[in-house]
């Protein structure tokens, strides 16, 4: 009989790293049963029969947040069989508000006190004796990240497994409350329970000399008030410019001209790429010139033409994880709060935002996290202007084949994506919907650690995967339809495949569409109907792209191909072409997210039509006041651009009517 182990403890306390240790590669992720909140479950290493279920990381039991309401939900409704309490050693007093709690739920608890190694370092030390004896439950030193002191818990987590000891409360401390009111008696119960954690503290923990942590001595530059923004402004720019222009774009093109193009030659030895080896096996089977476009320019081409900006996106990911494991993130949170609060937002806010950077669902899903509904809902149409995984692509694609791996392309998209939110939120905090007080922000800055190379690996190569897994699914059948369309369509009187891309179906949709984005500067057919697939998948994109423009067909010179791609636009209309791409509403899944947290068909229309506008005017005026500021001269397109630059002012600089004004939520 499986038994079922529940991983709980407090945000930044390495439960993460912990289950990861446990379980290795033995882990799949779904989703809490009827919230889009995922969750993790793994095997215990070397245990078949024992699950290990990873809560949502939370500081009480208190059903306040969504986080805390699945937690105790799951601990009172599944009544997992052991519960192991993750307390980091370096909080070890404000952790153990969360162990009190546990210990009363009437379930064998484990308790782990975790970053035993920097406790030590720091010279302070635990009496781990003493706390067992105090808490009533087995108390274990770890160190997850190092792995030290594993093989003992995992051994405590046995033996405890098998006597199925239920924990005695250290303290009642619901007793003597007869005759309270419930807001007295949770008052009471706080006041006692801290009162109890100062006693364990006093009686377990040897404390160090005071001085400036190392920690404390890198915020006063990265936290500075002058400082802070030029520091996160620098950090941004080094991770795009790596993963886009250099680094990102050295193995991009070497994977481009080998794996996905001729092939590669090791020392004299020819290693041919996927096309050769595809277009020489249909050839020797003799298959049908339709089988072989398809296979070709359809798939190879469509999937093609987007794996190969993989590692591009591998590096983002890589340095993001850096940035997310040594404590940086939560320090980047605390230094926009300050700019956010001053246009009507929260830190809050910016936290989604920061998860979107991988994928926007999951970014949008954080939105919960959010006590004020106003906030919440500006939160989730804003969080899908930050450039997301899929996006990298299409950022990368513009600056390298069009714009010659201009340097300022990548970094401008993220700091363009900030700007978006601002700039919505003054707009829309200015109306009656999404008017009062920004949520109040407090959250707990991390000590700064080394990041483990495992689990910086591990997170890349998640992120990395779930794109690649959808390249496989989603991307497959878009660039497939894509191909089809643009293959046949009606020439002579009849419907049939076609020689010419301009005679298939989807030149003809697009060239109805085309004048649509002609004002933003790529009125072509092919443009259009890439920007209008990219709403089922930004990665679409340069998937319809690769299928147009032959990415399969394997030249002399493999750059050739994007050259002709690039022919189609200006550098002002490929720039214009990238921001309406980057901040129209987002993919299908994403919107179908959004639909999920707004849960009003009304307000995700709102959502879905607030972006697209954005995204176009934002595109035209970009394109027409360009064009106009690079000698194109006075005219109706200048005159337009002009009209939305006023626009956007006057949104910004209005006055708030005091008549629509509502209390804060």
């Amino acid at each position: 009989m499986a038994r079922v182990i529940a991983l709980a403890g407090n945000p930044n306390s390495g439960k993460t790293t912990l289950f990861n240790a446990l379980t290795g590669s033995n882990q799949f992720v779904g989703n809490w049963p009827g919230v889009t909140v995922e969750k993790k479950e793994g095997r215990l290493k070397g245990h078949k029969d024992v699950h290990i279920m990873d809560l949502p990381g939370i500081y009480s039991l208190s059903p306040f947040s969504l986080e805390e309401v699945i937690s105790r939900n799951y601990i009172e409704n599944s009544r997992p069989d052991l519960i192991l309490n993750i307390i980091d050693g370096t909080n070890f007093e404000r952790n153990l508000f969360l162990t009190t709690q546990l210990l009363e739920m009437g379930i064998p608890v484990v308790a782990a006190v975790n970053m035993i190694d920097v406790v030590e370092k720091s010279g302070a030390g635990i009496d781990l004796g003493k706390l067992e004896k105090t808490l009533g439950c087995p108390v274990a030193a770890v160190s997850a990240l190092k792995g030290t002191g594993l093989p003992e818990l995992v051994k405590t987590i046995e033996k405890i497994m098998e006597a199925e000891q239920k924990p005695v409360p250290p303290v009642e401390f619901s007793d003597g409350l007869e005759g309270e009111t419930q807001d007295e008696k949770e008052s009471r119960i706080i006041e006692e329970r801290y009162a109890f954690i100062s006693k364990v503290t006093a009686s377990c923990l040897r404390r160090e000399k005071y001085s400036l942590s190392v920690s404390d001595r890198i915020d006063t530059v990265v936290t500075n008030r002058f400082l802070a923004l030029p520091v996160f402004a620098a950090i941004i720019f080094i991770i795009y410019f790596v993963s886009v222009t250099t680094v990102g774009t050295w193995v991009t093109d070497w994977t481009n001209d080998g794996l996905f193009g001729k092939g590669w030659n090791f020392f004299g030895l020819a290693v041919p790429g996927i096309p050769v080896i595809a277009a020489s096996f249909l050839e020797n089977a003799g298959t049908a010139a339709w089988l072989n476009s398809l296979i070709l320019d359809g798939i190879i081409g469509g999937v093609g033409a987007v794996l190969g900006f993989v590692p591009q996106m591998l590096v983002l990911f890589l340095f993001l994880a850096v940035l997310e494991a040594c404590g940086y993130m939560a320090r980047i949170a605390f230094i926009l709060d300050r700019v956010f609060r001053r246009f009507g937002l929260s830190g809050k806010s910016f936290i989604p935002m920061l998860i979107g950077t991988g994928c926007g669902i999951p970014g949008v899903m954080a939105s919960r996290t959010i006590e004020n509904e106003h906030d919440r809902r500006l939160t989730i149409m804003t969080t899908t202007f930050m450039p997301c995984g899929a996006k990298l692509p299409v950022i990368a694609l513009i600056s390298g084949a069009v714009l010659d791996g201009v340097w300022w392309v990548a970094p401008s998209a993220y700091f363009l994506g900030i700007a978006s939110v601002v700039m919505s939120g003054i707009i829309l905090k200015k109306t009656k919907p999404f008017m009062g007080d920004a949520s109040p922000f407090v959250m707990e800055l991390p000590a700064y650690r080394l990041p483990g190379a495992v689990n910086v690996l591990r997170s890349m190569w998640e992120r990395g995967s779930s794109f690649i897994k959808k390249a496989a699914s989603v991307i497959l059948i878009s660039t497939a339809a894509v191909w089809f369309l643009s293959s046949f369509g009606f020439s002579e009187g009849r419907f049939g495949m076609t020689e010419d891309l301009r005679d298939g179906l989807l030149a003809l949709i697009g060239s109805n569409i085309a004048f649509i984005f002609a004002p933003l500067g790529f009125g072509t057919w092919d443009a259009a109907v890439a920007a209008i697939t990219g709403l089922v998948a930004k990665e679409n994109v340069v998937g319809t792209m690769g299928v147009l423009y032959g990415f399969a067909q394997v030249s002399e010179e493999g750059k050739e191909i994007w050259r002709a791609f690039a022919a189609n636009f200006s550098t002002i209309g490929a720039y214009a072409f990238l921001i309406f791409n980057l901040y129209c509403p987002p993919c299908f899944a994403a919107i179908g997210a959004i639909k999920r947290e707004m849960n009003n068909a009304k307000w995700t229309a709102f959502a879905v039509c607030y972006q697209l506008l954005y995204g176009y005017f934002l595109a035209l005026m970009v394109y027409q006041l360009g064009v106009f500021f690079s000698g194109g001269g006075f005219g109706i397109g200048a005159i337009a651009g002009f009209a939305v630059l006023g626009l956007f002012a006057w949104l910004l600089a209005r006055p708030v009517n005091p008549a629509h004004q509502s209390p804060a939520a």
